[in-house]
């Protein structure tokens, strides 16, 4: 059977107040099942970002309550979100947020040394995650070294390594170009499908949407669709 990996209930985020208050979500039920591969979309201001970054446990709702792999985190402090976000969520950014004096081996690495993981093993599964990403041999480049593309596919070898319940995206495609975006939704396409990883991306581009499996929907803070392909 199919399990959540998020539930969102009742989730409403509000900042500023009185006259100055602004609802960035309204009132947001919902679940992301192990395995989904969705798309979050809407327009600017719709609340896409202020639910990625929920769903991530960067941010706290001003209502309602997240759920992570049966985990509350309203009953969080600082060190047990932390812990959370190190253990079972993965990040994908639009900037790509590499360290550029670390190769790209030692980028992946650094996760796993923050978890404590023994160099030895450290070493091996960021070896082996740069294979799966299609960088084998490339893992003595620093950033620089790298092109944009090459630079998304190390980040996204990064989220993966330390084998999180889910994967979030945050604009992963924007500032690459159409044949390069191509290869790494194909690549978390295929990720997902041959691995069951766990993704939610959160994009304006109409390539990425049609590899997903879900598309959400966002306007004014609601949800307003939520389709199956």
């Amino acid at each position: 059977m199919t399990k959540s990996i998020v539930t969102c209930r009742g989730v409403g985020k509000s900042f500023g107040s009185g006259e100055l208050e602004v609802h960035a979500l309204r009132d947001v039920d919902l679940e992301i099942m192990q395995g989904d591969f969705a798309t979050l979309a809407g327009p600017s201001g719709s609340g896409k970002t202020t639910l990625l970054n929920m769903i991530g446990a960067l941010d706290s709702p001003t209502t309602g309550e997240v759920e992570i792999d049966g985990m509350n985190l309203s009953g969080m402090n600082k060190a047990d979100l932390s812990d959370l976000r190190l253990n079972k969520i993965g990040f994908v950014f639009q900037a790509y947020n590499l360290i550029p004096v670390l190769s790209a081996e030692e980028n992946i690495e650094f996760v796993l040394e923050l978890q404590g993981c023994p160099a030895d093993e450290r070493r091996r599964r960021a070896v082996d995650v740069l294979k799966e990403v299609g960088l084998d041999g490339m893992g003595h480049r620093r950033p620089s070294a790298l092109s944009g593309g090459q630079q998304q596919r190390v980040a996204v070898a990064r989220a993966l390594v330390s084998h999180p319940s889910i994967v979030l995206a945050d604009e992963p495609t924007a500032n690459l170009d159409s044949t390069t975006t191509g290869e790494l939704v194909g690549l978390m396409s295929r990720l997902n499908q041959d691995l069951g990883i766990t993704f939610v991306i959160g994009t304006h581009d109409p390539r990425v949407m049609e590899h997903s499996k879900r598309h959400i929907e966002l306007l004014d803070g609601r949800i307003s669709s939520d389709t199956r392909a």
